[in-house]
Protein backbone atom coordinates (compact mmCIF):
# COMPACT_ATOMS: atom_id res chain seq x y z
CA UNK A 1 0.00 0.00 0.00
CA UNK A 2 1.34 2.90 -1.10
CA UNK A 3 0.41 6.28 1.48
CA UNK A 4 1.97 9.48 1.79
CA UNK A 5 2.47 9.71 5.27
CA UNK A 6 4.69 7.58 7.61
CA UNK A 7 3.89 4.46 9.27
CA UNK A 8 5.34 1.43 10.71
CA UNK A 9 9.17 1.52 12.30
CA UNK A 10 9.72 4.77 9.92
CA UNK A 11 7.41 6.56 11.45
CA UNK A 12 8.91 5.27 15.45
CA UNK A 13 11.83 6.39 14.14
CA UNK A 14 10.66 9.79 13.44
CA UNK A 15 9.36 9.90 17.10
CA UNK A 16 12.14 8.75 18.47
CA UNK A 17 14.44 11.11 16.57
CA UNK A 18 12.34 14.29 17.43
CA UNK A 19 13.49 16.58 19.71
CA UNK A 20 11.42 16.83 22.75
CA UNK A 21 10.93 18.66 25.73
CA UNK A 22 8.84 15.94 28.28
CA UNK A 23 10.90 12.87 30.07
CA UNK A 24 8.28 10.08 30.01
CA UNK A 25 10.79 7.33 30.53
CA UNK A 26 12.28 8.36 34.22
CA UNK A 27 13.86 5.22 35.96
CA UNK A 28 12.29 2.70 33.55
CA UNK A 29 11.83 0.39 36.48
CA UNK A 30 15.19 0.63 37.46
CA UNK A 31 14.88 3.19 40.51
CA UNK A 32 17.75 3.62 42.51
CA UNK A 33 18.99 1.59 45.82
CA UNK A 34 17.70 4.39 48.15
CA UNK A 35 18.92 4.21 52.06
CA UNK A 36 17.43 6.39 53.79
CA UNK A 37 18.39 7.57 57.26
CA UNK A 38 17.66 4.56 60.27
CA UNK A 39 16.88 2.38 57.48
CA UNK A 40 13.16 3.79 56.87
CA UNK A 41 11.24 2.27 54.60
CA UNK A 42 9.43 5.54 53.27
CA UNK A 43 10.05 9.46 53.92
CA UNK A 44 7.18 10.90 54.17
CA UNK A 45 7.22 14.88 53.86
CA UNK A 46 4.62 16.56 55.04
CA UNK A 47 3.94 20.42 53.37
CA UNK A 48 2.68 23.38 54.86
CA UNK A 49 1.00 25.97 52.08
CA UNK A 50 1.39 29.65 53.70
CA UNK A 51 -0.89 31.44 50.77
CA UNK A 52 -2.87 34.01 53.19
CA UNK A 53 -2.30 37.72 52.01
CA UNK A 54 -0.89 36.61 49.05
CA UNK A 55 -3.81 35.66 46.53
CA UNK A 56 -5.63 37.56 43.82
CA UNK A 57 -7.15 41.10 45.46
CA UNK A 58 -7.55 44.17 44.45
CA UNK A 59 -5.85 45.96 47.21
CA UNK A 60 -3.00 43.44 45.54
CA UNK A 61 -3.17 45.86 42.29
CA UNK A 62 -5.00 43.08 40.48
CA UNK A 63 -8.37 42.92 38.69
CA UNK A 64 -10.51 41.05 40.57
CA UNK A 65 -10.46 38.62 44.00
CA UNK A 66 -9.34 35.15 44.16
CA UNK A 67 -11.24 32.13 42.07
CA UNK A 68 -8.72 28.73 43.59
CA UNK A 69 -8.71 26.69 46.55
CA UNK A 70 -11.37 27.62 48.74
CA UNK A 71 -14.91 26.64 49.94
CA UNK A 72 -16.42 28.86 47.42
CA UNK A 73 -15.91 26.21 44.38
CA UNK A 74 -16.21 27.71 41.28
CA UNK A 75 -16.12 30.68 42.66
CA UNK A 76 -16.49 34.33 40.32
CA UNK A 77 -13.76 36.68 40.25
CA UNK A 78 -15.11 40.02 41.40
CA UNK A 79 -13.51 43.19 40.82
CA UNK A 80 -14.25 44.60 43.97
CA UNK A 81 -13.67 43.04 47.49
CA UNK A 82 -14.91 39.61 47.41
CA UNK A 83 -16.07 39.92 51.45
CA UNK A 84 -16.58 36.03 51.76
CA UNK A 85 -13.59 34.85 49.70
CA UNK A 86 -11.49 37.34 51.95
CA UNK A 87 -12.66 35.71 55.16
CA UNK A 88 -12.05 32.19 53.74
CA UNK A 89 -8.11 32.82 53.15
CA UNK A 90 -8.43 34.76 56.66
CA UNK A 91 -9.43 32.11 58.57
CA UNK A 92 -6.44 30.09 57.51
CA UNK A 93 -3.90 32.96 58.57
CA UNK A 94 -6.22 33.85 62.18
CA UNK A 95 -6.64 30.16 62.94
CA UNK A 96 -6.14 27.21 60.25
CA UNK A 97 -2.36 27.76 60.95
CA UNK A 98 -2.15 27.62 64.34
CA UNK A 99 -4.55 24.65 64.42
CA UNK A 100 -1.99 22.38 62.05
CA UNK A 101 1.29 24.41 63.66
CA UNK A 102 0.59 23.16 67.57
CA UNK A 103 -0.58 19.74 66.46
CA UNK A 104 3.16 19.31 64.87
CA UNK A 105 4.39 21.27 67.83
CA UNK A 106 3.07 18.70 70.40
CA UNK A 107 3.96 15.48 68.55
CA UNK A 108 7.85 17.12 68.00
CA UNK A 109 7.60 16.71 64.06
CA UNK A 110 9.25 18.31 61.36
CA UNK A 111 7.51 20.20 58.45
CA UNK A 112 8.19 22.02 55.58
CA UNK A 113 6.32 25.35 54.76
CA UNK A 114 5.50 26.66 51.29
CA UNK A 115 5.64 30.32 51.99
CA UNK A 116 4.61 33.00 49.72
CA UNK A 117 6.47 36.05 50.59
CA UNK A 118 3.75 38.44 50.66
CA UNK A 119 1.59 36.13 52.54
CA UNK A 120 4.27 35.76 54.84
CA UNK A 121 5.29 39.56 55.00
CA UNK A 122 1.88 40.56 56.46
CA UNK A 123 2.01 38.34 59.33
CA UNK A 124 5.35 38.23 61.97
CA UNK A 125 3.52 36.47 64.25
CA UNK A 126 3.33 33.15 61.96
CA UNK A 127 6.66 33.86 61.01
CA UNK A 128 8.27 33.72 64.66
CA UNK A 129 6.40 30.55 64.58
CA UNK A 130 8.22 28.57 61.95
CA UNK A 131 11.59 30.14 63.19
CA UNK A 132 10.86 28.57 66.65
CA UNK A 133 10.20 25.34 65.27
CA UNK A 134 11.66 22.98 63.44
CA UNK A 135 10.44 23.45 60.28
CA UNK A 136 12.17 24.65 56.70
CA UNK A 137 10.74 26.85 54.35
CA UNK A 138 10.59 26.84 50.26
CA UNK A 139 10.00 30.08 48.18
CA UNK A 140 6.19 29.56 47.16
CA UNK A 141 7.15 32.67 45.12
CA UNK A 142 5.93 36.45 45.65
CA UNK A 143 2.61 35.99 45.24
CA UNK A 144 -0.06 33.17 44.69
CA UNK A 145 -1.19 33.71 41.48
CA UNK A 146 -0.96 32.19 38.16
CA UNK A 147 2.28 32.86 36.08
CA UNK A 148 1.13 30.35 33.13
CA UNK A 149 0.75 33.60 30.72
CA UNK A 150 2.57 35.95 32.69
CA UNK A 151 5.38 38.19 31.12
CA UNK A 152 8.82 36.41 31.49
CA UNK A 153 10.45 39.99 32.65
CA UNK A 154 7.19 40.08 35.62
CA UNK A 155 8.13 36.42 36.87
CA UNK A 156 12.06 36.94 37.12
CA UNK A 157 11.04 40.12 39.27
CA UNK A 158 8.22 38.43 41.15
CA UNK A 159 11.07 35.29 42.13
CA UNK A 160 14.07 37.84 42.59
CA UNK A 161 11.95 39.24 45.26
CA UNK A 162 10.57 36.08 46.29
CA UNK A 163 13.78 34.88 47.34
CA UNK A 164 14.66 38.12 49.40
CA UNK A 165 11.76 38.70 51.21
CA UNK A 166 12.66 35.15 52.70
CA UNK A 167 16.08 36.24 52.95
CA UNK A 168 15.11 39.36 55.16
CA UNK A 169 12.41 37.25 57.32
CA UNK A 170 14.43 34.31 58.12
CA UNK A 171 17.56 35.21 57.80
CA UNK A 172 18.92 32.65 55.64
CA UNK A 173 18.49 32.47 51.94
CA UNK A 174 15.79 29.61 50.81
CA UNK A 175 17.44 26.33 48.66
CA UNK A 176 13.53 25.45 47.61
CA UNK A 177 10.99 26.12 45.15
CA UNK A 178 7.73 25.99 44.67
CA UNK A 179 5.35 28.38 42.44
CA UNK A 180 2.24 25.41 42.34
CA UNK A 181 0.91 27.81 39.30
CA UNK A 182 4.01 27.84 37.20
CA UNK A 183 4.73 28.66 33.61
CA UNK A 184 6.73 27.18 30.51
CA UNK A 185 9.35 29.93 32.15
CA UNK A 186 9.85 29.00 35.35
CA UNK A 187 11.90 26.17 35.84
CA UNK A 188 14.91 27.72 33.17
CA UNK A 189 14.17 30.82 34.97
CA UNK A 190 15.70 29.21 38.21
CA UNK A 191 19.50 28.97 36.64
CA UNK A 192 19.35 32.51 37.14
CA UNK A 193 19.21 31.82 41.00
CA UNK A 194 22.20 29.73 42.32
CA UNK A 195 20.93 29.53 45.76
CA UNK A 196 17.89 27.55 44.61
CA UNK A 197 18.98 24.21 44.59
CA UNK A 198 15.97 22.52 44.48
CA UNK A 199 12.41 22.95 42.79
CA UNK A 200 9.09 21.15 43.75
CA UNK A 201 6.95 21.79 40.62
CA UNK A 202 6.57 18.43 39.23
CA UNK A 203 4.23 15.59 40.01
CA UNK A 204 5.35 12.83 38.02
CA UNK A 205 7.34 10.46 40.49
CA UNK A 206 8.08 8.84 43.71
CA UNK A 207 11.19 9.89 43.74
CA UNK A 208 14.00 12.91 43.18
CA UNK A 209 15.83 13.15 40.19
CA UNK A 210 18.20 15.31 38.47
CA UNK A 211 17.39 17.73 35.99
CA UNK A 212 20.15 20.36 34.25
CA UNK A 213 19.74 24.13 34.13
CA UNK A 214 21.71 26.59 31.97
CA UNK A 215 22.35 29.88 32.33
CA UNK A 216 22.39 32.75 29.98
CA UNK A 217 26.30 32.49 30.04
CA UNK A 218 25.63 28.98 29.24
CA UNK A 219 27.05 27.15 31.80
CA UNK A 220 24.86 24.22 32.96
CA UNK A 221 24.52 22.98 36.42
CA UNK A 222 22.70 19.79 37.97
CA UNK A 223 19.31 20.48 39.27
CA UNK A 224 17.46 18.22 41.64
CA UNK A 225 13.84 17.77 41.27
CA UNK A 226 11.65 16.86 44.46
CA UNK A 227 8.27 15.94 43.24
CA UNK A 228 5.37 17.04 45.23
CA UNK A 229 1.85 16.35 45.05
CA UNK A 230 -1.95 17.52 44.16
CA UNK A 231 -3.64 14.28 45.01
CA UNK A 232 -2.45 13.33 48.64
CA UNK A 233 -3.37 17.08 49.26
CA UNK A 234 -6.08 18.84 51.01
CA UNK A 235 -6.83 20.94 47.91
CA UNK A 236 -9.17 18.20 46.68
CA UNK A 237 -11.55 19.18 49.23
CA UNK A 238 -12.36 22.44 47.15
CA UNK A 239 -12.83 20.29 43.76
CA UNK A 240 -15.89 18.72 42.49
CA UNK A 241 -14.60 15.64 42.28
CA UNK A 242 -12.47 15.47 45.29
CA UNK A 243 -12.87 14.35 48.78
CA UNK A 244 -16.04 15.24 50.91
CA UNK A 245 -15.31 13.77 54.27
CA UNK A 246 -11.97 13.24 56.53
CA UNK A 247 -12.46 10.04 56.37
CA UNK A 248 -12.34 9.77 52.31
CA UNK A 249 -9.20 12.21 52.91
CA UNK A 250 -7.48 9.63 55.49
CA UNK A 251 -8.64 6.41 53.71
CA UNK A 252 -6.62 7.99 50.47
CA UNK A 253 -3.78 9.10 52.28
CA UNK A 254 -3.32 5.60 54.47
CA UNK A 255 -4.03 3.50 51.21
CA UNK A 256 -0.72 5.47 49.78
CA UNK A 257 1.24 4.96 52.84
CA UNK A 258 0.34 1.66 52.69
CA UNK A 259 1.41 0.80 49.06
CA UNK A 260 4.84 2.90 49.51
CA UNK A 261 5.65 1.07 53.09
CA UNK A 262 5.00 -2.45 51.11
CA UNK A 263 7.23 -1.27 48.11
CA UNK A 264 10.04 0.45 50.64
CA UNK A 265 11.03 -3.21 52.04
CA UNK A 266 13.12 -3.17 48.67
CA UNK A 267 12.46 -0.21 46.80
CA UNK A 268 12.25 3.03 49.42
CA UNK A 269 9.99 5.99 48.15
CA UNK A 270 8.98 9.30 49.16
CA UNK A 271 5.32 10.57 50.65
CA UNK A 272 4.22 13.78 50.26
CA UNK A 273 0.81 15.41 51.87
CA UNK A 274 -0.16 18.97 51.02
CA UNK A 275 -2.09 20.66 53.60
CA UNK A 276 -3.11 24.58 53.18
CA UNK A 277 -3.99 26.72 56.49
CA UNK A 278 -7.11 27.20 55.14
CA UNK A 279 -8.79 23.97 54.34
CA UNK A 280 -7.32 21.55 56.35
CA UNK A 281 -7.09 23.44 59.26
CA UNK A 282 -10.93 23.41 59.36
CA UNK A 283 -11.74 21.49 62.15
CA UNK A 284 -14.02 18.91 60.20
CA UNK A 285 -10.66 18.02 57.78
CA UNK A 286 -8.53 18.43 60.79
CA UNK A 287 -9.22 15.51 62.29
CA UNK A 288 -8.40 13.30 59.61
CA UNK A 289 -4.70 14.72 59.55
CA UNK A 290 -4.90 13.56 63.14
CA UNK A 291 -5.62 10.42 62.85
CA UNK A 292 -3.36 9.91 60.17
CA UNK A 293 -0.30 11.08 61.97
CA UNK A 294 -1.17 8.79 64.42
CA UNK A 295 -1.28 5.80 62.06
CA UNK A 296 2.23 6.89 60.41
CA UNK A 297 3.66 7.28 63.89
CA UNK A 298 2.09 3.79 64.53
CA UNK A 299 4.74 1.97 62.07
CA UNK A 300 8.43 1.65 62.72
CA UNK A 301 11.40 2.33 60.20
CA UNK A 302 9.83 5.86 58.37
CA UNK A 303 11.55 8.57 58.18
CA UNK A 304 9.00 11.95 58.56
CA UNK A 305 11.31 14.40 57.28
CA UNK A 306 11.23 18.24 55.85
CA UNK A 307 11.84 18.74 51.95
CA UNK A 308 15.36 20.42 52.60
CA UNK A 309 16.88 16.96 54.63
CA UNK A 310 15.58 15.00 51.10
CA UNK A 311 17.76 17.40 48.85
CA UNK A 312 20.24 17.06 51.81
CA UNK A 313 19.96 13.40 51.50
CA UNK A 314 20.32 13.01 47.55
CA UNK A 315 22.80 16.21 47.48
CA UNK A 316 25.07 13.25 49.89
CA UNK A 317 24.17 9.92 48.48
CA UNK A 318 23.12 10.13 44.89
CA UNK A 319 24.55 13.05 43.75
CA UNK A 320 25.22 13.48 39.48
Amino acid sequence: MTTGYLRGQELIDQIQQQDYSRDLIGYHGDVPQVVWPNQARIAVQFVLNYEEGGENHIEHGDAGSEQFLSDIIGAASFPTKHMSMDSMYEYGSRAGFWRIHEEFKKRDLPMTVFGVGMALARNPYIVDAIKQSNYDVVSHGQRWLHYQDMPIELERQHMDQAISVLEALFGKTPIGWYTGRDSPNTRQLLAEFPQIKYDCDHYGDDLPFWSHLTNESGQTRPHLIIPYTLESNDMKFCSPSGFNSGEQFYQYLKDAFDVLYAEGENAPKMLSIGMHCRILGRPGRFKALQRFLDYVQSHEKVWICRRGDIAEHWYTHHAV
